[in-house]
């Protein structure tokens, strides 16, 4: 039986209309690659709340959950699981996006996001996320 995981994903918009993606860090999975900031969703927690607090621990934002939209979602089948990813959009949060965990930060252009290496789980929220933003 594979086992499912859960991760909330969410795409940052400011006020220019760039999308913010982040860098796993070394020693990490798929190090290197760029992805849109999330978690993994703990037992018996609301993807919601997941993103809340992963926006607060992995970038220092204090994000509400009015301030969440959901957009999308990514079901992806890797070798040792299978990966359930919503995706939510925010245009509100307080604080300056810092990567607290040592990942690298960069606001982009939805048009160039297929520009950026990402995971393959990453890859189908794209295309929603240009049409989202316009």
């Amino acid at each position: 039986m594979t086992r499912l995981v859960l991760v909330a994903a969410c795409a940052l918009i400011n006020s220019q209309g760039e999308v913010l993606i982040a860098q796993r860090p070394e020693g990490k999975s798929l190090a290197g690659l760029w992805e849109f900031p999330g978690g993994k969703v703990e037992p018996g927690e609301r993807p919601e709340a997941c993103l809340v607090r992963e926006l607060q621990e992995e970038l220092g934002l204090s994000v509400r959950h009015d301030d969440l939209m959901p957009l999308t979602f990514a079901s992806h089948a890797y070798d040792d699981f299978h990966l359930m990813m919503p995706l939510w959009s925010c245009r509100r949060w307080q604080g300056t996006p810092e990567g607290r965990e040592g990942q690298a930060l960069k606001w982009v252009a939805p048009a160039t996001l297929y520009d950026w290496p990402m995971p393959p789980a990453d890859l189908p929220l794209i295309a929603p996320i240009i049409a989202h933003i316009g």
